[in-house]
């Protein structure tokens, strides 16, 4: 296949990771006019999120299976037609049951699209050109979260709430199109049996973990069903992993793990995108409930972080070539824990080109460190393990971004406690808790200690 033809599936499966992750967040903005619409309070809108990211996290061990078995194409295309139908569906809802319905059909249909749409990348791009498909991928992945709000509450503020869905119908009907043409078909399709057992296991523990870190994160009262529900999830993913390494033909093969470049960027990986992740969520709190600002202020503050995003992706690949995965996992790793250090500095006095430029360096940072980690996740794995590898990646992606946000509401209350602030989070509480995230930051530095200095190196060939 052309290098072409590869860079333009590429393309295609961005905008399905855009469209998902966008989805994600952007109806956080719209939850009053959307309350008004289904006859509800604000707060209840909350289960459209939830019921969108646990679905995801749900039906995301089911990608690889599905991919083997009928083929990337055919799963791709079905996941966008269905993903388009259900965004149909959330927006003529009328009732909040009904957009609820809509919204776990939209997630079940994007926990297909990524990881298929991925694994078509991986199987049409030569090794040599893969740093340059994957962060074609990872970018929407980072901007989607944080353009997200402020779209939601741009199209809300000149038309109506239904239109944050319908703007998916062109993409969707302009992506399925681009799947026919440029996705080959692919006859060597797999006939292993279904893993219900592994499938229920591993989507009780992957909706456990998720639901039961936002309900310790709500506070009042919701401390034991929390620890309860995540103790559950623990329990089921301990069952899952030793039902997947005995089972003959389990759902996903955990043997990847055994990939050292791979299960660095597994795990080290999710640590680190579990602390990026709290910042889409704490930043705006901050910048409105500490610092005062407008929710418009506070969204174009957060662009901040969006245009490092975007300044670093022209130096991904010359900079991941000259200097190697290890060197720019470490060395930008501190630079982005300095950056989510530097944000426990950040007050009302503080101008605002300071503060824009603090995120504008953290925005730098965390691309670099998101592309590194989901190429070198992929560098070594042999082209039969890709679909375990794609599906158990983006797996443990959902679960540490879901997370991340969790985890960042429960730092948040702690350092309200400590502070004896029963009220209002202030900005003081903000600043210790990120701290508390840049701890978590640095936990991935630890992990990242086992990438050799030649890691990745096929990736990293000049071009001819």
């Amino acid at each position: 296949m052309s290098q072409r033809q590869s860079t333009l599936i590429a393309l295609l499966v961005a905008v399905t990771f855009f469209m998902e992750n966008l989805d994600a967040t952007v109806i956080a903005t719209a939850m009053p006019e959307m309350a008004r619409t289904f006859g509800v309070a604000a707060v209840d809108l909350n289960i459209g999120m939830s019921a969108y990211m646990l679905a995801i996290a749900a039906f995301i061990p089911l990608s690889g299976w599905l991919a083997d078995r009928l083929g990337s194409r055919r799963v791709f295309g079905g996941a966008i037609v269905l993903f388009t139908v259900a965004s149909m569906l959330c927006g003529i809802s009328d009732s909040l049951e009904t957009f609820v319905a809509a919204r776990v059909l939209q997630g079940m249909s994007g926990a297909m699209m990524v990881p298929v749409g991925r694994l078509a990348v991986m199987r049409a791009t030569e090794k040599k050109d893969l740093v340059r498909a994957i962060s074609l991928i990872t970018w929407p992945g980072l901007v989607a979260p944080i353009l997200g709000p402020p779209l939601g509450g741009f199209i809300v503020t000149h038309a109506s709430w239904p239109w944050i869905f319908y703007l998916n119908l062109p993409l969707g009907i302009m992506a399925l199109i681009a799947t026919l043409i440029l996705i080959p078909k692919r006859n060597e399709v797999s006939t292993r049996p279904f893993d219900l057992k592994g499938f229920l296991l591993l989507g009780v523990a992957c909706t456990a973990l998720l639901f039961g870190m936002e309900r310790l994160g709500q506070g009042h009262g919701s401390q034991w069903p929390g620890l309860l529900i995540t103790a559950l999830g623990v329990v089921c993913g301990v069952l899952a992993w030793r039902h997947m390494r005995r089972h003959p033909q389990p759902l996903m093969n955990v043997a990847v793990v055994h990939i050292r470049t791979f299960s660095v960027s597994l795990l080290g990986g999710s640590v680190f995108r579990v602390a990026i992740s709290t910042l889409p969520f704490l930043l705006p709190l901050m910048f409105q409930l500490g610092f005062g600002l407008s929710a418009f202020d506070a969204g174009l503050l957060v662009l901040g972080v969006f245009a490092g995003n975007l300044a670093m992706k022209p130096f991904t690949s010359s900079i991941m070539q000259r200097w190697g995965f290890r060197q720019v996992l470490l060395v930008n790793g501190c630079i982005g824990v300095a950056a989510i250090a530097a944000c426990a500095l950040l007050d009302q006095a503080m101008g605002w080109p300071l503060i824009l430029l603090i995120l504008f360096i953290g925005g730098l940072s965390r691309s670099m460190q998101f592309t590194a980690f989901n190429t070198l996740g992929f560098a070594d794995v042999p082209k039969p393990q890709m679909s375990d590898a794609s599906t158990m990646f983006s797996m443990c992606f959902q679960l540490s971004m879901g997370l991340g946000v969790a985890i960042a509401a429960l730092l948040l209350r702690g350092a309200m406690v400590l502070h004896g602030n029963d009220g209002h989070a202030v900005t003081a509480d903000f600043q210790l808790t990120f701290i508390g995230v840049a701890l978590i930051a640095a936990l991935a530095l630890l992990d990242n200690r086992r990438v050799s200095a030649q890691a990745g190196a096929a990736l990293l060939q000049p071009k001819a």
